[in-house]
């Protein structure tokens, strides 16, 4: 283990212990505590919005923002289908019903056209969306200057699944804060970790103060425990949030070691017929995660990914889509020309931009501790493959 190359590893900035020290001083270690209320008004701040809520996952704060929406049983929610499952699964949690929306080649995000497309399939069919979660992927800002009016044309909602995306930018404005709610995660592999929590952040400070009555199991404001309303046990803990304090003092210098790993990757690989993905033009992306492609159809990225994880190098392929997850196979998912009432309809037909993007990406060590030592052996494994 003590010479495995980790995918993401959490990494420490040194302010974490001295918080997390107060914390215990204090003995403010119960779930509430003032490190939570100082890391929320300081992310808050950050982002650029008018308030945040800590929750115990980003997992929570999806479900959250799509019952402030009013996403209930039967209600239609357009979803990114290239993501992590964790961006949907807060729609069954209300059984609600997903729609899956396909990317596009440039960002690997959702793609505007194909969005316009479900909403003329939703409309002709009565099933216009509550909400649409939009994901920024692997720390790289969506499209929003396209995404954001197609929503509004509409009057849909939009969350924001900026879970990968924690210090990312677009046009000069920080992710987290373009949807009417934004999400992000903390979890120990993302760039500011609390080891795991989440948040909620928004400019409409009421819908942030109803999701944090819900996160704490609903409960009424008298002396005795008083619900009239289903609530949650979303909180995150006060020693998470002195984790996040230290992490946050820590993260410019965090985005600039992942930035030049980054550049370091492009350079190792310009003589192997494969490439890192490069940040679309609006943005300035967190580099979460370096995307390796394989440009020649004579290697898969599952060989290369089998000889990475056989070497002690963490790897694994991108997200694999939503519409070819078991759980969804018989949601509708729609791409920029077509729409399937069945997902795993449109498996094999070449029609779907994800399944082209997961079956020729591979997620490399990107941590903050990854030594340019530690790239020159990955890329020498990547090599031998064509040699």
């Amino acid at each position: 283990m003590a010479n495995r190359i980790f995918l993401s590893p959490p990494c420490m900035g040194g302010g974490e212990q001295r918080y997390v020290a107060d914390a215990f001083a204090t003995n403010w270690i119960a779930p509430s505590g003032p490190h939570i209320d100082q890391f929320e008004n300081e992310m808050a701040a950050y982002v650029g919005v008018q308030s945040a809520l800590a929750l115990s996952s980003g997992t929570a704060a999806i479900h959250l923002a799509l019952r402030r929406f009013g996403v209930q049983a039967g209600d239609t929610v357009f979803c990114q289908d290239f993501t992590f499952i964790g961006s949907c699964n807060g729609v069954l949690y209300e059984k609600a019903v997903p729609v899956f929306i396909d990317s596009e080649d440039k960002s690997w995000n959702m793609c505007p056209a194909a969005l316009e497309n479900a909403f003329r399939w939703a409309k002709a069919n009565s099933r216009m969306p509550k909400a649409v979660i939009i994901c920024d992927l692997y720390g790289e800002p969506a499209d929003w200057d396209s995404l954001l009016p197609v929503c509004r044309k509409y009057g849909v909602p939009v969350v924001e699944d900026a879970a990968e995306a924690v210090g990312a930018v677009y046009r000069g404005i920080k992710c987290g804060a373009f949807g009417d709610i934004g999400v992000f995660s903390f979890n120990g592999n993302k760039i500011l970790t609390t080891s795991g929590g989440g948040m909620l952040l928004s400019d409409d400070t009421a819908a942030i103060e109803k999701a944090r009555f819900w996160s704490a199991q609903a409960r009424e404001p008298v002396i005795w425990y008083e619900h009239k309303e289903l609530g949650y046990n979303y909180r995150m803990s006060n020693i998470c949030a002195a984790i996040g304090l230290g992490q946050l003092e820590f993260l410019p210098e965090k985005l600039r070691i992942r930035k030049k790993t980054h550049e370091t990757y492009k350079a190792a690989f310009a003589e192997i017929p494969v490439h890192i993905k490069e940040m679309m033009t609006n943005g300035a992306g967190n580099h979460w995660l370096n995307l390796l492609v394989v440009d020649s159809g004579e290697v898969a990225s599952t060989a290369i990914v089998n000889a990475l994880l056989g070497a002690g190098i963490e790897c694994r392929p991108a997200w694999k889509p939503m519409h070819m997850q078991p759980l969804f196979h018989e949601a509708v998912f729609v791409t920029e020309r077509d729409v399937y009432t069945r997902g795993e309809d449109c498996i094999g037909t070449g029609r779907s931009v994800d399944e082209r993007l997961f079956a020729r990406s591979v997620c490399l060590p990107s941590g903050d501790t990854l030594t340019e030592e530690q790239i020159r052996e990955i890329v020498h494994e990547i090599g031998k493959h064509f040699v």
